[in-house]
């Protein structure tokens, strides 16, 4: 994607806005061209000494009418052209914003919040300067500084080339300095990405750098973050602020050598006074858009850094895809086939899962388990579609998933991730979200979730709430908060990723016990737990990213010997537990 395509649809949808203020910008330029003309007749006249107080007075209604009408004007561009950079910057806020959501998992594995977020924000106001001011005075340069060379030329040919000596020298300095700020300003929105990030990690593990007392750690990484952050913005600084000293120099050069050759023609009468004077006015009026060569070029370098940065991740694509034109499969019953399913992170590494082939009738209980780092989570990610695998298919009603819709397919699988996460706001807006739900189900869903009593020793029961990322709630109550929203809508298929592991047994059991009664539904749960999955109907035992054995807890007790000494273990563990009580 051609970075300034990111515009084409902005500016499409304002091309009427910015169609006025580009008109009030031409008129107030044209009009700012009269002025010096009629300056030139006022000073003609009192050097000629012809001029009455009656031609002094009109000459002074008219720059004072000039004046009005190039303040309505100038307002009527600003509101438009400033005024349409601000929808702009909206605009790509949004579309960005959009997209972002819909890229999978494995976009976010690559891509670190912290810079994502300098995208959405810095990155995006530096293209509104670009689009807004940036384009203002780029119009300025062309049109008003074009009409006063035009001008200059009809006053005298050989004092505006005079003039115009210095012109190549800044042309030459601009396109120099044009591609080492294309630089440094990437290199800064880089830093500003990587500090904002480590910012990020520091406030939301604020629990833990207290704790371990890594506040000193904190403030030196910040420091390290900082310093490199400094060192790209003074490169920066050195060459932008070496840029409009030398605008400055070669238009002062420009004035000088009209000094010396204009009052020069003007003692030999080459040219009037008026009209030396009305040339210095149109050389002002070039002087700021040769000088403004500088800070447009700053604007657009800038902004288009940024932009170039935005269509990297626009032109970002999700690997797991809704099929085009996906058809409506019917009713979900719940069955899953999974055959030679091989899946990594990144290509070239080690599988994490490998040869991995289940069949899951529909309605069945199974559950997964496995010591840490076995696979367990990452094949419920596949289940959910949170990733495709490298190869082999998974199929649910002996279609493939990849041939359903998003919709379709959400609505029939559930997943409750090992990690609750909790948004800030309300209980209720953390399980029913944004949709409208009646006050029973949703009701049902905290029974079901073992939520009841937490939600009768809260101040406002299920409008309290739960700050930042839950903090007012304990590991538990996250996860049963978590467990409420994947239950409150009916899901055919419902994968659970370690959901009691942050319970007390009594509670697990209460919550275990309700999923082994929602007969008809397809549940798929991991746990490390054994307890947790005994009663279902097939148990999954992985290692190192493969099945390593598959059956009834009976059989397992029989034929696996890993599975038939952890269960003794965590057995004897739980029965230690209890009499410590």
């Amino acid at each position: 994607m051609k970075p300034y395509r990111l515009l084409h649809p902005h500016l499409v949808a304002n091309r009427y806005l910015l169609l006025t203020g580009f008109i009030c910008l031409l008129l107030v330029d044209g009009l700012q061209l009269w002025i010096p003309r009629v300056v030139k007749h006022v000073v003609d006249g009192l050097s000629d000494r012809t001029a009455t107080h009656g031609d002094l007075l009109t000459y002074g209604l008219i720059v004072a009418g000039l004046a009005i009408v190039i303040g309505f004007f100038r307002y009527g561009w600003r509101h438009c052209l400033i005024g349409t950079s601000r929808k702009i910057e909206r605009g790509l806020r949004d579309r960005l914003y959009t997209h972002l959501l819909t890229l999978d998992a494995s976009f976010y594995d690559r891509n670190r919040t912290g810079d994502l977020m300098s995208r959405a924000t810095s990155d995006i106001m530096n293209v509104r300067m670009a689009t807004g001011m940036g384009i203002v005075a780029i119009t300025d340069a062309l049109l008003l500084g074009g009409a006063a060379v035009g001008f200059m030329l009809w006053i005298s040919g050989p004092l505006t080339l005079l003039a115009l000596i210095p012109m190549p020298f800044i042309v030459f300095t601009t396109r120099m300095m044009g591609k080492r700020m294309h630089t440094n300003y990437t290199a800064v929105q880089e830093g500003l990405g990587d500090m904002t990030e480590m910012v990020r990690e520091g406030f939301s593990g604020i629990r833990v750098v207290k704790v371990f007392g890594m506040g000193s750690l904190m403030d030196r990484r910040l420091a390290a973050h900082s310093a490199d952050y400094l060192s790209r913005r003074m490169a920066l600084a050195r060459t932008t602020g070496l840029m409009m000293p030398l605008m400055v120099l070669f238009t002062n050069m420009a004035l000088a050598i009209v000094v010396g050759a204009g009052g020069w023609m003007v003692i030999h009468g080459r040219i009037s006074t008026g009209d030396f004077v009305a040339f210095l006015s149109y050389l002002g009026m070039l002087t700021w858009p040769m000088m403004a060569l500088g800070w447009i070029t700053n604007l657009i370098q800038r902004g288009k850094a940024s932009l170039e940065r935005l269509a990297l991740v626009m032109e970002s694509e999700a690997s797991v895809r809704e099929p085009d034109g996906a058809q409506k499969h019917g009713p979900v019953q719940g069955s899953l086939s999974l055959r030679d399913i091989c899946f990594s992170f990144e290509s070239g590494l080690v599988p994490v899962l490998a040869d991995i082939s289940l069949e899951i009738p529909a309605g069945t209980r199974v559950g997964i388990t496995g010591p840490p780092g076995s696979g367990k989570s990452t094949l419920l990610q596949l289940l959910a579609r949170l990733y495709d695998p490298d190869s082999g298919t998974i199929l649910l009603d002996g279609t493939p998933v990849r041939d359903y819709s998003f919709d379709e397919f959400r609505k029939a699988v559930h997943f409750l991730p090992q990690e609750p996460w909790i948004f800030s706001g309300t209980l209720r807006a953390n399980i029913s979200g944004l949709m409208p739900v009646d006050e029973h189900v949703l009701e049902a869903a905290c029974d079901a979730a073992q939520l009841r009593e937490t939600l009768a020793s809260l101040p406002m029961g299920l409008d309290t709430l739960v700050g930042e990322r839950g903090v007012t709630l304990s590991g538990g109550q996250k996860q049963r908060v978590a467990l409420a929203r994947t239950l409150l809508l009916p899901a055919q298929v419902l994968l659970l990723d370690d959901p009691v592991s942050q319970v007390d047994t009594v509670t697990a059991g209460r919550m275990i016990r309700m999923l082994d009664s929602l007969e008809g539904r397809t549940r798929i749960l991991a746990s490390h737990r054994f307890a947790a999955v005994s009663h279902s109907d097939m148990i999954v035992v992985m290692e190192e990213g493969r099945i390593r054995a598959a059956g009834s807890h009976e059989e397992l007790m029989k034929e696996d010997d890993y599975y038939a000494r952890t269960w003794r273990i965590q057995a004897m563990e739980a029965e230690l537990s209890e009499d410590g009580e």
